[in-house]
C-alpha cells in the first residue's frame, strides 16, 4: 500500500471491515462517516483514485453499495 495516501488506506481498511461485517459494500455516506470525512464527494474522489490504482472496482451504476474492494 505504498502507492496510497493515508486517507486512501483508511478508506480501504474501513471498507474491508464493513464488507466483512455486512456482506456488501457501504454507501459513500457510510464510508464518510466511518473514516471521519465530512463530504461523500471527497469519498467519491478517493474511490475514483483507488479505482485507477486497481484497489477497488465499481460494479454497475447503482448509487448505493456499488464500490467493492479488490
Amino acid at each position: 500500500m505504498d502507492d496510497f495516501t493515508d486517507r486512501q488506506v483508511r478508506i480501504l481498511r474501513w471498507m474491508r471491515t464493513d464488507v466483512a461485517m455486512h456482506g456488501e459494500a457501504p454507501s459513500l455516506r457510510e464510508i464518510a462517516a466511518g473514516v471521519g470525512l465530512s463530504s461523500p464527494s471527497s469519498v467519491l474522489y478517493q474511490l475514483q483514485r483507488l479505482e485507477a490504482l486497481g484497489a477497488v472496482e465499481r460494479r454497475g451504476r447503482a448509487r448505493r453499495r456499488a464500490w467493492l474492494t479488490c
